[in-house]
Order: structure tokens, then sequence, then C-alpha cells
């Protein structure tokens, strides 16, 4: 699990509307897909998809870079490919891959709209998934289970957090104890 916090396995995403929005809903929906299945296994990386030139109708791969100097390129697509097992060598596998856009996508849209055969995540990344896997043992995630998102709006309990503007009266956080040392007073 210590693996997942090194640079090395970050990638740029859209912030508002997206990472700190529809993709954490749809993480956890990946995290609440543990309640059904004693073994889930996600992939997740990054796409540089094409996209149609509409000057001359021809296919082309565009995508931001930042940095300083400009050297860390900026995902066009983000896909999880997961597998859930009832937890036995033998037994079914649902097997879900979702591509979406590094863009800010309203909480509304539904995940299926982002489901795509796991093929099309193998032919676009470049790598192979489910090749072993056999195919009288795969079934359609979405068709096993409900594959929708429970919309927590974190953003307004980020909110919460912040400091209060000049001139503000600091509200309370439920659950979180007063600060009394005097050298916090100010906070």
């Amino acid at each position: 699990m210590n693996d997942t916090f090194f640079l090395t396995n970050m990638c740029p995403q859209v912030g508002e509307g997206f990472n700190r929005d529809y993709w954490a809903h749809f993480e956890d929906f990946c995290r609440r897909l543990t309640q059904k299945y004693p073994s889930v296994r996600i992939v997740t990386g990054p796409l540089y998809l094409p996209k149609r030139d509409q000057a001359d109708g021809k296919w082309r791969v565009s995508y931001e870079v930042i940095g300083n100097p400009p050297n860390i390129a900026v995902p066009t697509h983000f896909y999880k490919v997961i597998f859930a097992e009832d937890g036995t060598t033998t037994g079914p596998v649902a097997v879900g891959a979702f591509v979406l856009p590094n863009a800010a996508i309203p909480n509304q849209k539904p995940i299926t709209d982002f489901e795509v055969p796991v093929e099309a995540v193998e032919r676009a990344s470049g790598l192979e998934f489910a090749t072993k896997l056999p195919v009288q043992r795969r079934k359609r995630l979405c068709a096993d289970t409900v594959c929708a998102l429970v919309i927590r709006e974190y953003a307004d309990r980020q909110k919460a957090f912040l400091k209060p503007e000049e001139g503000e009266k600091k509200e309370k956080v439920p659950g979180v104890p007063t600060r009394t040392s005097p050298r916090n007073a100010n906070l």
C-alpha cells in the first residue's frame, strides 16, 4: 500500500470537477465493492488518447505539459480496470473497465457512461490485463452489481477546515476538539 504514495506513481489530474469530485466518488465506489466481493483488484493508469482535428479531420494526440521547465505530461484520460472475485481460484470474476477524461465531469453523469471493454483499455495502454483469465470465468461487473456513484460533497466538507477570512468568526467543526493552547489561539 505504501508504494502508492511514491511520486513515481502519481499523475497530474484536473482538481475541481474531477480529482476532488467525480474521480473521488469513483474511488469510493471501488472501495465499496469490497462489501460484496472478498477480493477486489484494481489497476489504474494514465492514457494519452487521440481526438479528431476539426481542421483536417485527422486524429492527433495532444496534451498539456506542465512544470518548470515543462517536462510533465498531463494525461488526457485515466482508466481503471477492476477485477472483483468471490475469493476462490475457480469462481467467476466480475471485470469492469472504465475510461474517464481528465476533465471536469458533472456528478450526475452515470459511471456506466465510461464503461468500455477491457480490450479497449489494453489497446490504448499497450498493457494486457485479462488475457490469461479464461472467458468462461469472466462476467461484466456492471451486470453483476449496481455500478453507481454515491455523491458526497467533498468540497463543502473541506471548506469547514479552512481558516476564516479576516473579520469572520471561526465556526466549530463537529467532532474536532476546540484548541485551547495559547500558541494556537489564532488558528
